[in-house]
């Protein structure tokens, strides 16, 4: 059992678990979103960050203990716990954030004091145009976001490398899924979803995409690299871009001074090569 896809407590499961959870009544969950810009999921109750959750993002709730529920991300099923109030019930959604980040305005006036950070990925109901702003479902009085910063849903990037370099510079953050930080995995799902591509949470869950390239066949731009515990993403026949501990942040390195520094520090090999 990998309980980061295991939709369970010790005292109800999902139903999507029938079958599987003994003697566990099932529930078909509660379909809810995230209220917050940026919520933190959690292992346990006030336990460890394991992965983030952007505004708008869909969460179904199985348990609530506390001031905390646990439940599952619609977009990939990672199980864990949210602050309860960090959820809403779920809306329609038409648009997402397709900037680095963005901001939500109390009016469509630049001069505006932002309400809060919209960080990339964050998914909106837009009800409303007004010059170059778009006008949100969101409070205080349907707030605002820049135009050029969305995307209808459904629509979007062509190339994941592309997706990953604009966050060039971002700081490393461990279970980080924005630019505020983000770590090696969720560094390729943010560009991979941006591009239509079902992807999971954690590298070695992502180590299943694609194709394994065989060992006789060059890298070529998009393809993922692993080692234990961390990916990359080849940008071309020399250089990779990857979320790293190293530099503590998302940058370019070269291919090979990359395995060469990786297994030195022991990190040991290159333990897959796939592509789409």
């Amino acid at each position: 059992m990998d309980r980061r896809l295991h939709p369970a407590t010790d005292r109800i499961a999902h139903i999507s678990l029938r079958g599987q959870a003994g003697d566990l009544p099932l529930t078909g969950g509660a379909a809810m979103e995230i209220a917050a810009s940026l919520a933190d999921l959690h292992k346990s109750p006030d336990g460890p960050r394991i992965r983030q959750l952007v505004l708008g993002e869909g969460f179904c709730v199985v348990d609530t203990v506390g001031d905390h529920s646990f439940g599952f991300a619609r977009k990939d099923g990672y199980c864990g716990w949210l602050r309860t109030g960090d959820l809403r019930a779920a809306q329609p959604k038409t648009h997402w954030v397709s900037a680095l980040a963005s901001h939500l305005y109390p009016a469509p006036r630049v001069q505006s004091q932002p309400i809060c950070t919209l960080p990339f990925g964050a998914n909106l109901q837009i009800i409303a145009q007004e010059g170059n702003f778009a006008q949100t479902d969101l409070a205080p009085e349907f707030a605002f976001v820049p135009l050029p910063h969305l995307r209808e849903l459904g629509t979007g990037f062509d190339d994941p490398v592309a997706v990953a370099e604009t966050f060039l510079g971002c700081p490393y953050l461990w279970g980080g899924n924005s630019a505020a930080g983000l770590d090696c995995s969720g560094l390729v799902q943010a560009a991979l979803l941006a591009c239509g591509h079902l992807a999971p949470a954690d590298s070695d869950l992502q180590a299943s995409l694609g194709q394994e390239i065989p060992p006789d066949t060059a890298l070529a731009r998009g393809d993922l690299l692993f080692w234990r515990g961390h990916v990359a993403i080849v940008v071309d026949a020399l250089r990779l871009i990857h979320a790293n501990g190293h530099s503590m942040s998302v940058a370019y390195e070269n291919i090979a001074e990359c395995v060469t520094r990786i297994s030195a520090a022991g990190g040991g090999a290159v333990t897959a090569r796939r592509r789409f």
